[in-house]
C-alpha cells in the first residue's frame, strides 16, 4: 500500500477548515456592512460579535484543537512507514465525521448531535493513536541488553 494514501485525509481536513474561514470571512464583513457589528469591534473583539458569528468563530478554533492531533498521528503514521488500509479508513472516518460536526454545528447547532459526532470522531482518533502504537511496538526490534537507544 502507497505510504502517501494517509496524507489525503489531512488534505480534506485543511479544506474544510479553509471552508470554515472563508465563511467567516464572507460573514464578517456582511455584518460589517449591515451594520450589525462596527469595523472597530476587531480591532480588539471589545464587545459582542451576533451569535452566528461567535458559532462560526468558536467553531474555526474548535478546528486547531482535537485536529491538530489528527494531523499529528497522520504525519507519524506516514513518516514510519506505518499506513495501511485500516488506518487509511480510519482518517477518512474522522473526516468525515468533523464535516458532519462542523454541519451541525453551523446549521442546527443540535448539542446533542454534535456532542455525538464529536465524541465518535474523538475515539476514531484514539483509535488511530493506539493502532500506530501497537503497530510500532510490534516492528521495532529492541535493543540489545546493556544497550541504551
Amino acid at each position: 500500500m502507497s505510504q502517501h494514501l494517509i496524507l489525503y485525509p489531512t488534505f480534506a481536513m485543511f479544506a474544510l477548515t479553509f471552508y470554515v474561514l472563508m465563511r467567516m470571512r464572507a460573514r464578517r464583513f456582511a455584518a460589517v456592512r449591515s451594520g450589525q457589528v462596527e469595523g472597530a469591534y476587531y480591532k480588539a473583539y471589545v464587545g459582542e460579535e451576533p451569535e452566528e458569528l461567535r458559532v462560526l468563530a468558536r467553531h474555526f478554533v474548535n478546528l486547531f484543537e482535537m485536529p491538530t492531533l489528527f494531523y499529528v498521528v497522520c504525519l507519524l503514521i506516514y513518516v514510519t512507514a506505518q499506513a495501511n488500509v485500516w488506518l487509511v479508513f480510519w482518517a477518512w472516518t474522522y473526516v468525515v465525521l468533523r464535516c458532519i460536526h462542523s454541519y451541525i454545528h453551523l446549521t442546527t447547532n443540535n448539542i446533542l448531535a454534535r456532542f455525538g459526532v464529536y465524541f465518535t470522531s474523538s475515539m476514531v482518533l484514539a483509535l488511530m493513536w493506539a493502532t500506530l502504537l501497537v503497530q510500532l511496538l510490534m516492528s521495532s526490534d529492541p535493543p540489545p541488553l546493556g544497550v541504551v537507544a
